[in-house]
């Protein structure tokens, strides 16, 4: 993923004033708009601007990005930790439906691209939104959790600072990752100008000890002997529900992948488990494990190579 440096992008210092924010923007934002720009680049230079003030001019947003610190150095790819970006809660939606990056999204999350109420209309500005790692658990079984948000403001003094609230929010069985969670009238307080807003709720999956998750499926690299991917054998793997023996046909091979129909997450329809197999190769350490793999050698002529042309 390309790292999005937004201040570079702006042509501000990483301690620029909201004023001064605002005052390159406009100077920008007329010197690339294509409509009036004879610069080559210039729709992409415009679109880039526009999303790094989305994030500059506000200070949730801002605050989030800083953690970020510098990125990573000329030529290298930015790799996002797996929480990066959760925990934070951001009032509103962004202006430009569809037109952010990957990293922005990334950090933001999906309803910061503005889809506010559903999924196809916008929310209005009492809304806010966030983004929760959840642990798989929750969405397998249903049920509630603890979460902390942090949102940033800016105080008296000028300067952004975070407070926390902590809200217990149940989570609907099934709920797969992008998916959101609705929260009535936990967005903006109502006021003579409007009604409350609501809070939702973006999920995303922590790692998983045993699974990698692939939108209602479960992936199980699943570790087989030899002899049990060779000549077949019926192994105990978990799953969701519980320890269950899986048949391995005899002539498997690693990267074969195995489908446990309805053991995924249980959602509407239930996913699928699937056991990638990887063969383990027991490791040679006494003369009796090594005159074993002397004797395979001998009585099976086998060239891994072969398909090189060596």
């Amino acid at each position: 993923m390309e790292f999005k440096d937004y201040y570079k992008i702006m042509g501000v210092a990483r301690d620029a004033t909201e004023a001064q924010i605002k005052t390159a923007y406009r100077k920008l934002a007329r010197k690339f708009h294509p409509d009036v720009s004879k610069e080559k680049d210039a729709e992409a230079r415009f679109k880039d601007l526009g999303e790094a003030y989305e994030v500059l001019k506000n200070p949730e947003k801002r605050a989030a990005y800083d953690q970020l610190g510098q990125g990573p150095r000329p030529g290298e790819q930015f790799r996002p930790p797996p929480d990066w970006g959760s925990g934070f809660e951001f009032s509103g939606a962004g202006d430009q439906d569809g037109a952010y990056s990957d990293f922005f999204e990334s950090l933001f999350g999906r309803q910061a691209r503005g889809q506010g109420r559903g999924p196809f209309g916008r929310g209005h500005s009492a809304d806010h939104h966030a983004r929760v790692l959840l642990d798989l658990d929750a969405s397998l079984q249903g049920g509630q959790r603890a979460f902390t948000l942090r949102v940033p403001a800016v105080n008296a003094e000028g300067h952004v600072e975070s407070k926390e609230r902590t809200l217990n929010v149940q989570i609907p069985k099934g709920i797969l990752a992008g998916q959101t969670i609705r929260l009535p009238g936990q967005g903006t307080p109502a006021s003579e100008q409007g009604p409350a807003g609501d809070l939702f709720i973006e999920v995303e999956f922590q790692p998983h000890r045993y699974y990698r998750i692939d939108g209602r499926d479960l992936i199980l690299t699943l570790p087989v002997a030899p002899w049990e991917a060779s000549l077949g054998a019926s192994v105990a793997i978990p799953t969701p529900g519980g320890t269950v023996q899986l048949k391995i046909p005899p002539g498997s091979h690693s990267g074969s992948k195995l489908r446990l129909r309805g053991r995924g997450i249980p959602a509407t329809p239930p996913g699928d488990l699937y056991a990638l197999l990887e063969i383990a190769l027991p490791p040679a350490t006494d003369d009796k494990a090594k005159a074993a793999y002397l004797a395979m050698a001998a009585a099976m002529p086998f060239n891994p190579r072969a398909n090189l042309g060596v």
